[in-house]
């Protein structure tokens, strides 16, 4: 049974109206973009794409709009659900969904002639924008992006800091989503036109971005004291003391991130397999003489 406070902090007004229309647009841009994709193409963004791009919005909406975004300034637990859902659960379910090829079904032709035409034929703009596929191209580069986001923002000042400030706690997540989104670009690799690296490197990829993760929750669970001191102060409307709560946040993250990261990983290096073997029964089959 909740107690009145948290029943409070759980009612209906609680929801971000603001966060929850925008990414509702969204979503239904997504869709209509998607129907008509398939209206002339059916196979090229299937039902289950569909259904991880909504799940992905899902996802951003539990971080930014629902009634949990309330209880991130008491409990650290939760505000580390928020940075894995925007880190690690909604951009690899968004970029699933092919959200570039539904999107730009709903933009109009004639403004996408122009543009292209126009603006985008501004030579600087155009060295800006070989420059930008080059970086999200890049594996290290997105590597790169993810693990400063994820330790800069963690350090205590930076992270009181975004505690304090509503602008800057929007920056830090904005961040957590775009450098998201950039490292799971190259394993979903949803950019047409990119060169992309060989898949068997983006096994080590993921392997290698599972060790800061580790190295932080590692830290959180078993440091002997509170890091973050904005959660030593203000109500607290749970039965959890500071230092259990960074406990529970710092093995939500190691436990969460762990598999999140691993499992694409294990089915990568399935079809690799698969595909070597493959290759080695035709390479061994004999070869029938033709007349």
């Amino acid at each position: 049974m909740m107690t009145p406070p948290i029943q409070s902090e759980f009612a209906p007004w609680s929801i971000s109206y603001r966060v929850t229309f925008g990414l509702f647009l969204v979503a239904c841009a997504y869709f209509c973009g998607s129907l008509r994709t398939r209206s002339s193409s059916p196979n090229l963004i299937l039902p289950w794409q569909v259904a991880a791009f909504m799940s992905g919005m899902f996802a951003l909406w539990l971080a930014l709009g629902s009634p949990l975004r309330t209880l991130h300034h008491e409990l650290l637990s939760i505000h580390m659900v928020d940075h894995i859902l925007l880190m690690a659960v909604a951009p690899l379910l968004i970029l699933f969904g092919a959200p570039f090829r539904s999107f730009i079904q709903v933009v109009p032709q004639r403004f996408i002639r122009k543009v292209s035409t126009g603006f985008l034929s501004w030579l600087p703009l155009r060295r800006l924008g070989q420059r930008l596929s080059r970086a999200l191209g890049n594996p290290i580069f997105c590597w790169l992006a993810a693990v400063i986001a994820l330790i800069a923002w963690h350090v205590p000042a930076a992270f009181d800091l975004a505690m304090r400030s509503n602008v800057w706690h929007a920056f830090e997540y904005a961040s957590f989503f775009a450098s998201g989104l950039l490292f799971w670009s190259p394993v979903i690799q949803p950019w047409p036109g990119l060169a992309h690296s060989p898949r068997w490197s983006t096994v080590l990829y993921l392997f290698f971005a599972t060790f800061p993760c580790d190295m932080l929750s590692a830290f959180l669970t078993f440091c002997d004291r509170v890091v973050y001191p904005s959660y030593l102060s203000g109500i607290r409307r749970f039965s959890i003391s500071p230092l259990q709560d960074q406990e529970y946040a710092g093995a939500l993250m190691w436990v969460c991130v762990t598999f999140i990261y691993l499992l694409p990983a294990v089915v990568i290096t399935t079809q690799l397999l698969s595909h070597s073997h493959d290759a080695d029964r035709l390479s061994s089959s004999p070869v029938r003489p033709t007349f």
